[in-house]
């Protein structure tokens, strides 16, 4: 599935990267982009990444994700986001509520990528990248890209359940602690 060309129909828009038509429409479309500028092989790497992450870990972390990164406020001044967000919270189907939540994140991470240069892919689509930043831009309150650190940059912590395993046995003399020789 094809994320930013599915949203892109989903507000009557197209998704052809050739010809990205930003030329002809303002950087500013109100509060509701159309994200049909996303490039196709950036979104489907994006979402090959998140569906990657989530399959190991679980989606049930994936909202968390969202609400933690504090990108409530991006997702609700855009329509399209916002309509993805009501499907996905109010579907009965865990399968299409993982999928909604996963289309929401890989666009907010294809557009941080793109806003952010990172790899070289505002290189490669100069257009699509000063718009990523514009909408970031508007929309931001921190210069952070929460998704990217999030899923590029995991944080480094300590697993208190690795540690619980490590922990040497009750009741033994600090004599068996020294290594043998």
């Amino acid at each position: 599935m094809e994320v930013a060309a599915q949203i892109a129909n989903d507000a009557g828009g197209s998704n052809d990267t050739d010809d990205l038509g930003l030329a002809t429409l303002p950087a500013d479309k109100g509060e509701n982009p159309d994200f049909g500028f996303l490039p196709t092989s950036l979104t489907q790497q994006c979402q090959s990444l998140i569906e990657s992450y989530h399959e190991l870990h679980g989606y049930a972390c994936l909202p968390n994700i969202l609400w933690k990164s504090r990108l409530g406020p991006f997702i609700e001044t855009h329509q399209e986001l916002r309509q993805l967000l009501r499907k996905a919270s109010t579907t009965r189907s865990a399968k299409k509520s993982n999928e909604g939540f996963a289309r929401i994140a890989t666009t907010i991470l294809s557009l941080e990528i793109l806003a952010s240069s990172f790899a070289g892919w505002s290189a490669i689509y100069p257009q699509a990248g000063s718009r990523a930043q514009v909408i970031l831009r508007r929309n931001s309150r921190s210069p952070q890209m929460p998704l990217m650190d999030f899923y590029l940059y995991p944080p480094k912590y300590l697993s208190t359940a690795a540690i619980a395993t490590l922990i040497p046995p009750a009741g033994h003399p600090a004599s068996e602690a020294a290594l043998p020789v």
